[in-house]
């Protein structure tokens, strides 16, 4: 169990390190990294779906997006780890390419969008399976994180809420194209655990009829 809360935490850990250290050497040397960003519907501005994540205004608005990208990323990584680097790539290129399609005509940056798309994965791919456990996940995603809901809406205009709303749709479409794979992973761990719990009892059965046979030569 340790070790699989300490590699749930490693790659968020690892992901905000690397865009916390990016935004300081930015600050320092005075070097606007906007041009990282998504800027919709121009060639130039379609490396910004793989940069923009990694790009912030200011300290506020990194650390607005740290905390729930670790929390949410570490509960996607601990829950789905076979699968979790997988659902973050398509969460972040389904993502990025709406805001290029369908974005305003303005630097699109920050992490936002990915946190929106692994907050809705999490919270649809419960309600697809209905599994009690992915249950729980999702009305512990609504408890911390239902105010997300108020982003996709356009109701400030520094925010990106195309970005919010893109993460927001993206995490639906991997969740639902990820449903044949997570129930045949549900499967095989349910198969795993009754073989084992079968095993078990068979071991145990021997035991017992073995004791059974000594006592009765012992006796005779």
């Amino acid at each position: 169990m340790h070790k699989k809360i300490i590699r749930s935490i490693t790659f968020p850990f690892l992901f905000l390190l690397l865009i916390w250290i990016i935004h300081v050497f930015s600050q320092l040397f005075n070097y606007n990294l906007v041009h990282w960003g998504i800027f919709p519907r121009k060639i130039s501005g379609l490396y910004g779906i793989l940069t923009s994540p990694l790009v912030h205004s200011d300290f506020q608005h990194l650390l607005s997006n740290s905390i729930p990208f670790f929390v949410l990323t570490s509960i996607l990584v601990y829950f789905y780890p076979k699968i979790s680097f997988h659902i973050i790539a398509y969460s972040w290129l389904l993502q990025g390419i709406w805001v290029w399609l369908a974005g305003r005509l303005a630097y699109h940056i920050g992490a936002s969008g990915l946190v929106y798309a692994i907050a809705s994965f999490l919270f649809f791919n419960g309600v697809f399976h209905r599994n009690r456990p992915m249950a729980a996940i999702s009305l512990l995603i609504v408890f911390l994180y239902g105010g997300l809901i108020w982003g996709l809406f356009p109701t400030q205009k520094q925010i990106s809420w195309e970005g919010h709303l893109g993460g927001f749709l993206a995490g639906i479409i991997v969740a639902y194209g990820y449903y044949a794979r997570i129930k045949a992973l549900l499967t095989n761990d349910l198969t795993e655990k009754m073989r084992i719990e079968n095993e078990f009892e068979s071991k145990n059965s021997t035991a017992e009829n073995t004791t059974i046979t000594y006592h009765y030569i012992e006796n005779k």
